[in-house]
């Protein structure tokens, strides 16, 4: 289940999230350690972070929450945004990605973003992952590893010289992966859920291609919630009422990319009800259309942190 660091740091939320756990097939956690905001929510020492005043702890007694977690078997995920991240965007422009005509870009809800291509961002974000895994967490979870898709893209001005975006974030990921090799964690990486549907060539103008990234890291995690395809998807007016249908069609779609390689898939599913109700039923359609295929795991997302037994085995 994903938790926000808000979340994390209620010892009634997380005593929640424990007997939930403890009752139903769960067995791991993932917390915001970087989110969208880019704001580091727990007391990180990163010189960096520190100088420029991005820590916000959030959490509490990092190590002393895992330590509790891990008493009870839980695997702890740490999740941390990469490339939109506004705070050092808005402090360190020169790494941002700038406007034609000069300037910061901005996505349509008026987020900056750090540039892709800069290695000095790439580094901040290992010595972030280094120091989490340093704290005790199980994984490390990138999000927001891609360039921009929602905005004036027009506008946009890279410092990519003649490099592909897919080339770069492929740089990106085995850069990810030499970096963490040594260290006592896992990694993995959300793409977009149709990742699973494109083609070996198609980075859908984000530079995610799963191709990519499947020999750098162990898990993919793609976000196939049916509410976010498109109305029309596989003949279907409304995506999100047909969880089975879309869930199944992208593994099936999907699963030739993991075949002899480091990476296996743990898709994010829907615990929200956007297109549809998301109750017991359409949960668990999207868990056992995972689970056809041999060494798939699942995540559940709910930006509110709302989550019940609905759809879940007993433990």
């Amino acid at each position: 289940m994903y938790l926000t660091a808000y979340s994390a740091g209620s010892a009634k939320k997380i005593d929640s999230i424990i007997d939930l756990i403890n009752k139903t097939e769960l067995n791991a956690v993932v917390i915001d350690i970087k989110d969208y905001s880019g704001k580091i929510l727990y007391n990180s020492q990163v010189q960096l972070a520190k100088d420029l005043k991005l820590v916000e702890n959030r959490i509490g007694n990092v190590r002393k929450l895992i330590e509790k977690l891990h008493q009870r078997n839980i695997y702890v995920i740490a999740r941390q945004t990469v490339f939109q991240d506004p705070v050092l965007a808005e402090k360190k422009s020169e790494w941002a990605i700038h406007r034609k005509g000069g300037g910061i870009w901005r996505d349509y809800k008026g987020l900056s973003w750090v540039d892709p291509t800069r290695k000095e961002v790439w580094v901040y974000n290992m010595q972030i992952a280094k120091e989490a895994i340093g704290l005790g967490f199980d994984e490390i979870n990138f999000d927001y590893v891609r360039f921009p898709s929602d905005g004036n893209m027009s506008q946009v001005v890279y410092t990519n010289g003649n490099k592909k975006r897919y080339e770069i974030m492929g740089e990106f990921y085995k850069f990810v992966g030499e970096s963490l090799s040594d260290l006592p964690a896992y990694i993995s990486l959300d793409l977009f859920g149709l990742t699973m549907e494109a083609t070996s060539t198609n980075d859908m103008q984000i530079g995610q291609r799963i191709a990519n990234a499947v020999d750098h890291v162990d898990y993919i995690s793609p976000m196939m919630y049916p509410s976010h395809y498109p109305s029309g998807h596989l003949g279907l007016k409304n995506p999100a009422a047909h969880p089975a249908q879309v869930i199944e069609n992208g593994m099936k779609k999907g699963a030739h990319f993991f075949i002899g390689k480091r990476a296996k898939v743990r898709p994010w599913l829907q615990a929200f009800n956007i297109g549809a109700v998301y109750g017991a039923e359409n949960i668990r359609a999207q868990i056992n259309a995972v689970e056809k295929y041999d060494n798939a795991g699942w995540l559940l997302w709910n930006a509110s942190n709302r989550y019940t037994s609905a759809g879940l085995l007993k433990d």
